[in-house]
């Protein structure tokens, strides 16, 4: 038998699962929009900073 505040503590794990989730579904989603901000903008010819051969001083 389950105590008196088991529902409780059910619907807490439950809540923090669930904000967990959108968190990396939301994390995942922005990774996926940077990228392809990124490749259009390399396609465009735009280039990276740490990309540069020469280094100055």
């Amino acid at each position: 038998m389950l105590p008196d505040h088991a529902a409780f503590i059910i619907a807490a794990f439950a809540g923090s699962a669930l904000v967990i989730g959108a968190l990396i579904g939301w994390i995942l989603l922005d990774g996926r929009a940077v990228r392809r901000s990124l490749d259009a903008m390399e396609a465009r010819g735009v280039r990276r900073r740490s990309d540069r051969t020469e280094r100055g001083s």
